[in-house]
């Protein structure tokens, strides 16, 4: 016999079962409820599997041993759900919950278990004047503190007990493992957190020791790291820290956002395909080297500890290395069979001393990740090759390309429905995306582990071998971006539960029907055509054939850099808030909505990108009137805009702050202007500021407006907060320019944001720092430039956005 060792033909599924079943119970009910009903239903299972155990002596047959893996499975149960409730008690002791139920006001101290995340606006440059009696709202800080001691209520107890504490920006400057002591008013977690109560601190903290000299060490590297990719574009200098050690500190905002529409975040993250990246390039090396097989393993745990301290041992940190390390024994083809039964008991076991994993997206993606990889790389990767071409395949170092080309497409798949509910979205870029960005990963892991090790005796030669992991970074960064701006290149699919259950099997069923739909193909390929058609028709999402999608209230339309917005007044009558800079693609825009009559046309201010398009609106369809600002600046674009109106006989008209417009079923609240603003760009400032409330959505429309007209909008919107209602949707100021008022934001409750933008654009919009405040308020950002013309839709549930 030759050849290597033989993979059994049948997969040994005995544990994963148990497991799968397992996970769901503890996140959705060891850990809410009562724990009564836990530590029964513990000693049930293990009280049933013990007597299944007992009951069957002869296991050799068949059907001697289902009794045998139900007992696995109800044994696998039992362990999770006394674990949860051994976990659950633990945490628990001490006075922590009491105090917190009462809301008392509390001195601890603690160690600082997470690095401190700020979340909010940061200082710009750009604060409100000071005599705003309206202040800015602060950034928060938030992190996680494992209470030593507490002491309230006249009584000082020693507990171990997590708590959340969400306080002011002095909390940035806490380091991870710091023992702090701070005074802090308590209040209860929401049922299932994995922290028993939320402290809002009440005074400075003050910090008693920092971390231990390895922790310290840790620190020093990645601060020399850092120095040493300063000097590296944008991307490069965020991405190079983040596939090396998780570190995403300085990933650009747009480049950050561009990674998740295109599936490429899992890059950038300390996740399991992260540590597996890290650990097989290390593997590599040693076979560059000539390092022993025998040897190999023992240096890849030593690069495992390296990158875990680095990293920080977290949690998260932990998880990801042990399912790195499973997933790096995927790979191997000798061992495939124990693949699965290792990741199995790793996540049991994991579950087990960590329950709270259960609800974490992390751990979800890194676990069915892993599990793709168990399943699907190999043999995958084995009917990829076999269809290379033979010049590739007959190169022993090629050998392995359809291995490398077979982990992302297995990655997409498994990972798609546990996504769905954060985006809302597919994405159809995402296995192309992560196939061009494979090849650049390898090289900017290897050398940038490098450049980390070699800064810590010399940052300025680590500076300069910096650029052997840079370039293919911001290879990496191209591939994202370019991917980003692919035209439909996300199907909208839904958030729900029901949504993911529905992802989930049609791709099981794709994954079952996919082999006998390529024998067909081969022996009936006009049948499988015809399969193929009518699997696309009926699959093809309704907005790429038909356009707009049903229910829609708004659309801001694809026009370029500027703004073209269509609120939807009934029965193919619209109002038309902007015009473009351009009239046929303004016309374009109005032809596929069906619009037949413009009731009302609103130009927010006379700059060309707003009003150039005008005449593609009055020469296409009847219009009723035309509202303008009362700035006219600049006078050349006013005056074209009167000659125009003229010209078709539309009566113009001006709108001031104050004033009410109703255009059939759509009623609009007109905030600004009204004065001329002699700061920053007088046109700008001049912007009409409309809300809107259509179908039930509030809309606001907020022009070109920069800081100062926004400050007298935000108060305004507070001295008349009635009249302002509420806000589902916000139409960003400007383009997503950085020259803002933060506060703006606050006032929109719904959390959408719709980006009229242009492509590559000359002026940076949308500013990061813009992007950056957005998701740190957890808006949902819809941009043109990435979806085309993006419609609002009136649901059942609320508004939601489709793009084109």
């Amino acid at each position: 016999m030759s050849g290597g060792p033989l993979e059994p033909r049948r997969l040994d599924l005995r544990l994963l079962v148990p497991t799968l079943l397992g996970w769901p119970l503890v996140a959705f009910a060891a850990l809410v409820a009562p724990l009564g009903w836990v530590w029964g239903s513990g000693a049930v299972c293990a009280g049933t599997a013990a007597l299944l155990v007992r009951g069957r002596g002869n296991a050799r047959t068949r059907r001697a041993q289902r009794p045998r893996l139900a007992a696995l499975s109800l044994a696998v149960l039992a362990l999770l759900l006394v674990a949860s409730a051994g976990h659950r008690v633990a945490r628990d002791v001490g006075p922590v919950a009491v105090l917190a139920q009462e809301q008392a006001v509390v001195t601890v101290r603690g160690l600082v278990l997470a690095e401190p995340r700020v979340v909010g606006p940061l200082s710009t440059g750009s604060a409100a004047p000071v005599d705003d009696p309206v202040q800015q709202k602060p950034a928060l800080v938030f992190t996680r503190v494992d209470i030593g001691q507490v002491s309230g209520r006249g009584a000082v107890s020693r507990v171990s007990t997590p708590v959340l504490v969400v306080g002011g920006l002095e909390w940035a400057g806490v380091g991870w493992h710091d023992t702090v002591e701070l005074t802090a008013r308590l209040r209860p977690a929401d049922p299932g957190d994995d922290v028993v109560a939320v402290a809002s601190p009440r005074g400075p903290v003050r910090v008693l020791s920092g971390p231990g000299p390895l922790f310290v060490a840790a620190d020093a590297v990645r601060e020399d790291f850092r120095a040493a990719t300063d000097h590296l574009p944008a991307d490069a200098r965020g991405l190079v820290p983040a596939l090396v050690i998780g570190d995403t500190s300085r990933n650009p905002p747009d480049l950050t956002e561009a990674m998740l529409v295109t599936g490429m975040s899992h890059l950038s993250a300390v996740s399991g395909s992260n540590v597996t990246l890290v650990l097989a390039a290390a593997m590599g090396l040693c076979g560059v080297l000539g390092i022993g097989r025998r040897i190999r393993p023992w240096v890849a745990l030593a690069v495992l500890v390296v990158f875990v301290v680095l990293a920080r041992p977290e949690p998260s940190v932990v998880r990801a290395a042990v399912m790195g390390c499973v997933g790096l024994l995927g790979l191997g083809t000798a061992r495939r069979q124990a693949g699965i039964p290792a990741l199995s008991g790793a996540i049991v076991v994991l579950l087990a001393w960590d329950p709270w994993l259960a609800r974490s997206y992390g751990f979800a993606l890194s676990s069915v990740a892993t599990l793709g990889l168990l399943l699907f790389a190999q043999p995958w990767g084995r009917a990829i090759t076999r269809r290379l071409p033979r010049w590739i395949t007959r190169h022993r170092r090629l050998d392995g390309l359809g291995a490398v080309l077979a982990v992302p497409v297995a990655a997409q798949v498994v990972c798609a429905p546990i996504v769905v509910p954060l985006q809302g979205s597919v994405s159809i870029v995402a296995v192309l995306a992560n196939l061009l960005a494979a090849p650049l990963v390898a090289p900017t892991t290897v050398v940038g582990v490098t450049v980390a090790l070699i800064s810590v005796l010399w940052v300025t030669g680590a500076g300069g071998i910096a650029w052997g992991a840079g370039l293919p970074a911001q290879g990496i960064a191209w591939v994202a971006r370019r991917c980003a701006e692919v035209p439909h290149g996300s199907v909208g699919w839904g958030d729900s539960a029901v949504a993911a259950v529905a992802l989930a099997l049609v791709s099981i069923a794709a994954l079952l029907v996919a082999p006998w739909a390529w024998h067909r193909s081969r022996t009936a390929p006009l049948l499988a055509v015809s399969l193929a058609v009518v699997t696309a028709g009926a699959a093809a999402p309704t907005r790429l054939l038909s356009w707009p999608p049903p229910g829609w209230v708004l659309v801001a339309c694809d026009i370029g850099q500027g703004d073209g917005i269509v609120v939807n007044t009934g029965a193919g009558h619209v109002l038309v808030v902007d015009t473009g800079p351009d009239p046929p693609t303004m016309t374009r825009c109005l032809d596929d909505l069906g619009v037949v009559v413009v009731d009302a046309v609103v130009l927010t201010h006379f700059h060309a990108d707003h009003v150039r398009g005008l005449a593609g609106v009055l020469g296409s369809r009847p219009v009723g009137r035309l509202l303008t600002s009362t700035v006219r600046e600049p006078t050349p674009e006013a005056d074209q805009v009167m000659r125009l109106a003229a010209g078709a006989g539309v009566p113009v008209a001006e709108l001031r702050a104050g004033a009410d417009l109703s255009v059939r079923g759509v009623r609009a609240d007109v905030w600004w202007p009204a004065r001329e603003i002699d700061a920053g760009s007088i046109a700008n400032n001049g912007s009409v500021v409309l809300t809107l409330h259509v179908g039930g959505i509030g809309i606001l429309l907020s022009g070109d407006i920069e800081r100062e007209a926004a400050a007298e909008v935000v108060r305004a919107a507070r001295a008349d907060p009635i009249r302002w209602g509420s806000v589902d949707v916000y139409k960003v100021a400007h383009h997503g320019s950085s020259n803002r008022d933060e506060r703006l934001l606050d006032l929109v409750d719904g959390r959408l944001a719709l980006i009229s933008v242009g492509a590559g654009n000359d002026y940076g919009h949308p500013a990061p720092s813009t992007l950056s405040d957005l998701q740190s308020r957890g808006f949902e950002v819809h941009r043109t430039d990435l979806e085309g013309d993006v419609a609002v839709v009136a649901t059942t549930t609320g508004p939601r956005v489709v793009g084109r």
